[in-house]
Parts: C-alpha cells; sequence; structure tokens
C-alpha cells in the first residue's frame, strides 16, 4: 500500500515559501509578476510610444531613460517582462508535462523507455543556444520558436528526473500488488507511480523557468527572439547594447529585472529543493 503522499503532505511546499529564501524569492517573483500585469496601469502609454528626447538619462517617470526612438525604456521592459513571463509560465508546464510522460512511458513497454531516453540524451547533447537557434531557423524567429525551444530545452531534465522516479518506484510493493491485481499498467503508472515521483519534477519547474528566461534572452540577443516594435527583456538588452556608452540604464534596467526575476525563482527552487529532502 502507498503511504509516501501521506508521510509527505503536500502542504511541506507551503511551508517551504515560509522559509527565509521562500519569502524572499516569492516576494520578488510576486513584485516583479504583479508589475508585469499592471504594465497597462503604470505605462498607459503602451510599450511603442514615442517622444521627443532620444536617449535620455533615468528621470521620472522615465526612470529608465528613453530609448533611441524616445521610447519609455522602463515601460518597455515591464512589457518585456510580461512577454517573458508569459512565455515561461506557458512553456515550462507543457515541457514538465510531456518530459514526464515520457519518463515513465517505460513502464508501459521497456523498449520504447530506452528508445525515448535515448532521444533524450541527444536532445541533451546541444547546447540550449544551439538548439534555440536550430528551432527558430526551422520555425522563424518569434514568439513560436522561443517556445518550442524552451520546450524542448526542458525535456531531458523532467524526462531524466521520471525515469529515475520511474525506476525506484517499480520496484515497491505497493506496485507489485497492483499488478498482481491486474490494475491496468497504465493506471498503476498514473495513479501511483506518478504521484510518487513528482517531488523533483515540481523543483525542476522552477528551475526550468530560470534556463527558459535566459534562453529566451539569449535567442532575443542574437536577434532570433521576440521581434520588434514587441519587446522582451532579452531584445532590450540586444538593442541596448549598442548604446551602452551614451545610455547605460538602457541594458541596466532590463539587466536588472532580469536578474532579479531569475534570483526569485532560483531562490523558490532551493526553498522546495529543501523540503522534498528534508
Amino acid at each position: 500500500m502507498s503511504t509516501l503522499t501521506t508521510d509527505r503532505p503536500r502542504s511541506r511546499y507551503l511551508a517551504a515559501l515560509r522559509t527565509p529564501r521562500g519569502l524572499t524569492g516569492t516576494a520578488l517573483v510576486g513584485v516583479l509578476c504583479l508589475a508585469a500585469l499592471l504594465a497597462p496601469v503604470l505605462a498607459p502609454q503602451g510599450y511603442d510610444a514615442q517622444g521627443s528626447g532620444s536617449l535620455q538619462p533615468g528621470a521620472w517617470p522615465a526612470l529608465f531613460g528613453t530609448d533611441e526612438l524616445g521610447r519609455d525604456i522602463l515601460a518597455r521592459a515591464l512589457y518585456g517582462l510580461r512577454t517573458d513571463l508569459a512565455l515561461v509560465g506557458l512553456a515550462v508546464p507543457v515541457s514538465a508535462v510531456v518530459g514526464t510522460l515520457l519518463g515513465l512511458a517505460g513502464f508501459l513497454h521497456r523498449g520504447l523507455g530506452t528508445f525515448l531516453q535515448r532521444c533524450l540524451d541527444v536532445v541533451l547533447g546541444f547546447p540550449s543556444l544551439i538548439l534555440g537557434i536550430s528551432i527558430a531557423l526551422v520555425l522563424g524567429a518569434g514568439w513560436w520558436a522561443l517556445f518550442v525551444a524552451i520546450v524542448v530545452y526542458g525535456l531531458p531534465a523532467f524526462g531524466r528526473l521520471a525515469r529515475a522516479g520511474l525506476l525506484t518506484q517499480a520496484q515497491r510493493e505497493y506496485v507489485h500488488a497492483a499488478q498482481v491485481m491486474g490494475v491496468p499498467r497504465t493506471t498503476v503508472m498514473l495513479r501511483h507511480i506518478l504521484p510518487h515521483a513528482l517531488d523533483p519534477v515540481i523543483v525542476q519547474v522552477a528551475v526550468g523557468m530560470v534556463g527558459g528566461i535566459f534562453l529566451e534572452s539569449s535567442l532575443s540577443i542574437v536577434g532570433l527572439g521576440i521581434q520588434p516594435p514587441e519587446p522582451s527583456l532579452g531584445a532590450l538588452l540586444n538593442t541596448g547594447m549598442r548604446y551602452m556608452t551614451t545610455q547605460h540604464l538602457y541594458v541596466l534596467g532590463p539587466a536588472l529585472l532580469l536578474l532579479l526575476l531569475a534570483w526569485g525563482l532560483t531562490l523558490i527552487s532551493d526553498a522546495f529543493n529543501e523540503a522534498v529532502h528534508r
């Protein structure tokens, strides 16, 4: 009989968020998510409204100054943050679901599981930027290329974690008992093995979001990510580097938001990891 979920209740994740790391990470991510959600209120002029002064230093209300077209960099950074959060918020959970199912497929058929793991190993062999560039060249630069790149990039991590959980749980007595009783293998996999393999997957979701954010930034910096005039943090860094000597905040402002978001997600993943292994 399976008792692991009662021994380690899901409330431990809420407890993890109340630790110093969890509180700090949740506060950072929460503030940034709220700022992105309220971007139309905080910057009602939108992200593409042009002004008369170009490359102006930071001053109220344009705290990050203006770009080469006189647009408010802070407004564009908030809308870019909104784009990044929507992208990783959709792509990483999809990657987690697909990767986990691929990792557990070996319970249904051993040969299929081995084949899928070799496929994931091939994906793992590609550096993230090279993988993203290859996908962008096939699909064309833009939001969908970034979405697919983040999904594919995360598959090996989620698949290997699920596979490790499968190999551990498949030897447990409750799994053998379910099989002896004639429970279908799909039911055993989804109702008995999957819940016990979720802990490392949940931790990896936060880690995967950090990787997704940096992958978006990397592809946008080389011009294969979000296309102008729509902003993203990576696209702002790409353009801002040309004016680094005359308008430092063009790069430093978006970079600060990017680092704060990555730091917050990293702290949350660390808190979850400590809760899982406590």
